[in-house]
């Protein structure tokens, strides 16, 4: 990749396939938006590139490599596929390139650790293994148990059968006239148990009626053509 290349890639900011970082001085963090982008649509890692598009570089880029590279080995589960490019800058500072594909293995999920997360418990997946992430416009959030579920179950495409009942008929009957359901919102609609409300909601994501929109504080579910 070229320093045009690069420059390219900044001009359009921060986004859900772009994350800039000045400095690989939390390598336990920059992993989660590794992991995100493996368990959305694949993106872009620059390391030397402030939030603000500025491009200053770092000058020990091997040493920045290594770190991260680290960091991905003993946090990261299953092995991600990426590649790295080092760009120079000038003859004493370059810019990181991470290329994440879109994985095939998903979820990727990242070793329990002490991380902060904003999430409330609800909506938090904590497995024996550790913590998925997904790429929403700018940011990576931790996945919901709905979201783990749809990665996990969609990894392998297969036509989905389920039976339309009076709580899907329900549902649709409510998209109709609201942009969204929450899975809160669809528990009190259908009184259904919060886990039965989730499965017909995962079900009808899998099935192409429904498409899941991940938030920091609930998922939405909208139609998946409206």
């Amino acid at each position: 990749m070229s320093m045009q290349e690069i420059q390219r890639l900044v001009s359009r900011g921060e986004g859900e396939n772009i994350e800039f970082k000045r400095k690989v001085a939390h390598p336990e963090k920059i992993i989660r938006e590794i992991v995100a982008f493996a368990n959305t649509k694949g993106g872009n890692l620059l390391i030397g590139v402030d939030d603000n598009g500025n491009i200053p570089g770092i000058k020990f880029a091997d040493e920045e490599i290594f770190v991260l590279e680290k960091a991905i080995r003993q946090w990261c589960r299953p092995k991600l596929d990426y590649e790295v490019d080092v760009v120079p800058i000038n003859g004493k500072k370059s810019v990181v390139h991470y290329r994440i594909k879109e994985s095939e293995k998903k979820p990727h999920y990242v070793l329990n650790a002490n991380l902060q997360h904003p999430k409330p418990r609800s909506q938090r997946i904590r497995s024996p293994k550790g913590k998925a992430y997904v790429r929403f416009e700018d940011k990576s959030l931790q996945a919901s148990p709905e979201v783990w579920k749809i990665l996990k179950r969609g990894r392998k495409p297969r036509d989905m059968k389920f039976t339309f009942g009076e709580k899907e008929k329900l549902l649709m009957e409510y998209l109709d006239s609201h942009s969204h359901i929450t899975l809160t919102e669809f528990t009190r609609l259908a009184h259904l148990p919060r886990f039965r409300a989730s499965q017909t909601l995962v079900l009808l994501v899998l099935a192409n009626v429904l498409k899941i929109i991940p938030r920091e504080k609930e998922d939405i579910f909208m139609l998946k053509f409206s």
